[in-house]
């Protein structure tokens, strides 16, 4: 499939998910998601990532690095890390543009439920993402280099 299609699916994919509570450990769309859980599904809707594997945003990080820009685009992963300054990954959202990520939020450990996402106003929701404290970085996991440049 055509790499650019492939980054159209993704974002009507991640579209489709705008609102679905937020819940840890999440990857299912009934019960909700969390940030990887949310990236998971929409990467591996339109192939770019294995069925296989124990994703987080870390292992997310490791196996997109070499696909890092410093300007993100529509389809871009935004890694941000830990407070401390740390700089492994503790968060992921998929950006809409190079402004404005979607992303699964605003929960944490204690989300397990429905009710606990309304309680803590967590679900899959656009906001921007510049603004955020401790950005990492970013990737694009649809970029592929070949003898016609990077698509």
């Amino acid at each position: 499939m055509d790499p650019l299609l492939k980054r159209k699916m993704a974002l009507d994919i991640a579209w489709r998910l705008y609102g679905t509570p937020y819940r840890w450990g999440g990857d299912d769309p009934m019960k909700g998601y969390d940030c990887s859980g949310l990236i998971i599904e929409v990467l591996q809707s339109v192939g770019i990532l294995p069925r296989a594997g124990d994703w987080t945003a870390g292992t997310l990080w490791d196996h997109f690095h070499a696909l890092r820009v410093e300007v993100p685009c529509d389809g871009c992963l935004v890694f941000w890390g830990t407070r401390d300054g740390g700089t492994r990954p503790i968060h992921v959202e998929l950006c809409l543009n190079d402004e404005l990520a979607i992303g699964a939020s605003g929960g944490g450990s204690q989300v397990k439920t429905e009710q606990d996402a309304v309680d803590a106003n967590a679900f899959v929701k656009v906001r921007p993402f510049r603004s955020r404290a401790y950005l990492i970085g970013f990737v694009d996991p649809f970029r592929i280099e070949g003898a016609g440049g990077v698509v």
